[in-house]
């Protein structure tokens, strides 16, 4: 009775596991195709970096001082600053008639949005680095089984499809995850330095708006 129930489970599953198989090494090969595409980004992106001279924050935070928005608004221009740099800073001097804590908010508001813009850089490739494994274990086990029963039936052409269908789907999984890591490992440590800078720069900016909105208010009071 027990063996009657089974059999067509284990049938239905073993259709179930045979049909993945396909959908599984055409999403591996996206994968991989993936991995060469951001590492040519990647590359691009090193040498767009390479071009450039870092940036001197603290020179920059010091040519912020006792200067008014125009002056500054300048200095950022004319600055090596990354372009959404300037515009997040440009932003931010554009409210800069804001109430203090809403200027707050809004370079709280203009960090996040750098950092989601960043993380969805990142996210493709950790997506990579998850699932490219996984499925390449997967397109590993997958073929195992045609290929036991193959080798109990003396048929080895079978099994040795079946086995090399397994090791190159295991060699593209990890080769896809490896490559994906390491992208998103280099990027992360790019976009933090970059975070840090902005962050720095927009308090800076905070304090110099703050500080010369508070010489206006005293004139305001001595006239």
């Amino acid at each position: 009775m027990t063996i009657n129930i089974l059999m067509p489970l284990k049938d239905t599953m073993h259709t179930i596991s045979s049909g993945l198989l396909i959908p599984t090494i055409a999403i591996l090969l996206l994968f991989l195709a993936l991995a060469v595409i951001e590492l040519g980004g990647l590359v691009a992106e090193a040498i767009i970096r390479r071009s450039m001279v870092k940036i001197n924050v603290p020179e920059l935070v010091n040519a912020f001082q006792k200067k008014d928005t125009g002056e500054i608004m300048n200095e950022i221009n004319n600055s090596r600053l990354f372009r959404r740099q300037k515009t997040a800073l440009g932003e931010l001097i554009k409210y800069s008639n804001l109430p203090n804590d809403s200027l707050q908010a809004l370079a709280r508001r203009l960090l996040a949005g750098e950092e989601l813009h960043y993380v969805k850089i990142t996210s493709r490739t950790d997506l990579v680095t998850r699932l490219g494994p996984m499925l390449g274990l997967m397109a590993t086990l997958i073929p195992l089984g045609p290929g036991l029963i193959a080798l109990g039936q003396g048929d080895t052409k079978t099994l040795a499809d079946s086995l090399l269908t397994a090791f190159d789907a295991t060699v593209a999984g990890l080769a896809a995850g490896g490559v994906a890591f390491a992208i998103s490992k280099l990027r992360k440590r790019w976009y933090e330095d970059y975070l840090s800078s902005l962050e720095a720069l927009m308090e800076s900016l905070l304090e110099v708006i703050a500080c010369e909105r508070g010489i206006e208010e005293q004139k305001t009071q001595d006239a």
